[in-house]
C-alpha cells in the first residue's frame, strides 16, 4: 500500500510516466527533456536523470526540492521522517544576514598557474608534485606560493567567497619552516571556494585543503574536524538540502559522527566514506578516493546508531 501511495506522490510532481523493469521514467525536473530520461526505482530508493546525471541514492530528495508542503509531509509521513518545514518557512530566519568576509593574499604571492615561472618557483612545484598535485589541479584551485615575506617557503592555496574576493586563504610550508601551516588571523567561518560550490550536487567534506585536492570537484574543506549548526557551511547545507559525503580522517571517528547525526536530524542525505588505513585523504590517490566514494555507507538512524553503539 505504501508503494503505492508512494508512487502517486511522485506522479502528482513529476507527471505521467512509463515502467521500464523495476524502474520508472519520468520528464526530469531539473533539465526539462523533452523525453522521459528520470529514472526512479521506488525498491532501491534512487533516482538518476541519463540527461543530466542529476541523481541521489534517496528519492526524498527529489520530493522535498520538486514537492509542494503537503507531498512532501505525505512522503516524510510514509518513510518515517519529520518534515522540517514544520518548523517554519526558514529555518534559520533569525540569523542576521552574513556580510561576506574579504581579505587580502600575502603581498608576495606568486600564482603557479603560469606557463612562465622564475627558478625560485622550483621547490614549491617539486613539493607540489610529491603530493600528487597536477597542474590542472593548481589550475583548478588557483594555487600559489611566496618566495619572500611572512609567508616565504609556503604553498598558498587561496577562497573565493560568492563574489570573488578571496576570503581565506591555506599556507603550507615547503621548506623547513615553522609551524607547518599559517592560516589569516581572520574567521573561518567561511565556505572554502564558495563562488564555485554546486549546492545541487554532491558535497564532499574533508578536513584540509590538501584533502579537497584529492577528493576532487566540489569537495569543500571544514579547515579542522567539526562544524556547528550556526556554521556558514552548515546553514548552505540545509537551505539547499544538498546531499553530502563524509570523508574526515580516522582520528576523528568520534566528531564525524556527531557530524553525520546532525545532518540526518536536518533530513539530509549522508553518505561517509571510509578512510582507513590510510590516516586522511591527502594520503589517498585521487583513484582510490574515488573508489572508496563509491562505496560510501549511506546513513540513516538505524546504522548511525549501530556505530554509535559500537564506538562505546
Amino acid at each position: 500500500m505504501s508503494e503505492r501511495k508512494k508512487l502517486n506522490i511522485l506522479v502528482d510532481i513529476l507527471g505521467n510516466n512509463y515502467k521500464s523493469g523495476n524502474e520508472l521514467l519520468f520528464f526530469c525536473p531539473k533539465c526539462d527533456h523533452h523525453k522521459r530520461k528520470l529514472s526512479v526505482n521506488i525498491d532501491k530508493d534512487a533516482f538518476k536523470c541519463w540527461i543530466c546525471d542529476y541523481h541521489g541514492r534517496s528519492i526524498r530528495r527529489l520530493v522535498r526540492r520538486y514537492g509542494s508542503f503537503n507531498q512532501r509531509s505525505e512522503w516524510d509521513e510514509l518513510t518515517g521522517r519529520v518534515d522540517l518545514d514544520l518548523f517554519g518557512e526558514d529555518l534559520f530566519e533569525d540569523e542576521p544576514e552574513r556580510e561576506e568576509q574579504k581579505i587580502k593574499l600575502p603581498e608576495a604571492f606568486i600564482s603557479l598557474t603560469s606557463a612562465s615561472l622564475p627558478v625560485h618557483a622550483r621547490p614549491a612545484i617539486k613539493y607540489l608534485r610529491s603530493r600528487g598535485v597536477t597542474n590542472k589541479d593548481i589550475t583548478r584551485w588557483k594555487i600559489g606560493y611566496c618566495p619572500t615575506g611572512e609567508y616565504a617557503g609556503r604553498i598558498v592555496i587561496p577562497s573565493f567567497g560568492t563574489s570573488g574576493y578571496c576570503n581565506y586563504f591555506v599556507s603550507r610550508t615547503y621548506s623547513s619552516e615553522w609551524p607547518k601551516y599559517k592560516n589569516p588571523q581572520v574567521s573561518r567561518d567561511i565556505v572554502f571556494n564558495h563562488l564555485y560550490v554546486d549546492w545541487d550536487s554532491d558535497l564532499i567534506l574533508v578536513e584540509g585543503a590538501f584533502d579537497a585536492i584529492v577528493s576532487g570537484v566540489n569537495s569543500v574543506p571544514l579547515l579542522g574536524s567539526s562544524i556547528r549548526e550556526n556554521a556558514e557551511l552548515f546553514q548552505e547545507i540545509v537551505k539547499n538540502d544538498t546531499p553530502v559525503y563524509i570523508a574526515l580522517d580516522p582520528d576523528a571517528e568520534k566528531k564525524s559522527m556527531y557530524l553525520v547525526n546532525r545532518l540526518l536530524e536536518y533530513g539530509i542525505e549522508v553518505h561517509k566514506i571510509n578512510i582507513s588505513p590510510y590516516a586522511d585523504v591527502a594520503e589517498m590517490t585521487k583513484e582510490i578516493f574515488n573508489e572508496r566514494k563509491k562505496e560510501a555507507e549511506l546513513m540513516n538512524t538505524d546504522n548511525y546508531l549501530l556505530r554509535a553503539i559500537n564506538s562505546i
